[in-house]
């Protein structure tokens, strides 16, 4: 069975929620250190989602936006190492 979470981000106002909402929506372990390498390193090896809908990208203070273009970057990257997988991961941003 496909595990499907969403990632809310709308209202997103600072970089510390960010990665605050982005731990709980993709169940990161406790240890995850709220930073860009530790997004890809527990995205890449801890993470038991199949399938990230993603909201609100384009509601992010525009102090955090580049951030959010990251995630993204980080996401694809993520797709593509894992596409040929027996346990794929897929994301849509929806907005």
């Amino acid at each position: 069975m496909e595990k499907i979470s969403i990632l809310d981000l709308n209202g997103v106002s600072n970089l510390e929620d960010l990665h605050n909402r982005i731990k709980k929506a993709l169940n990161f372990p406790d240890y995850y250190g709220k930073n860009w390498n530790a997004f890809w390193d527990c995205l890449n090896r801890d993470c038991d989602i199949d399938f990230v809908k993603i909201i609100g990208c384009n509601t992010v203070s525009k102090k955090i936006f580049a951030h959010i273009e990251i995630m993204k970057e980080l996401l694809e990257k993520n797709h593509i190492y894992w596409q040929n997988s027996d346990s794929p991961f897929n994301y849509e941003i929806i907005d």
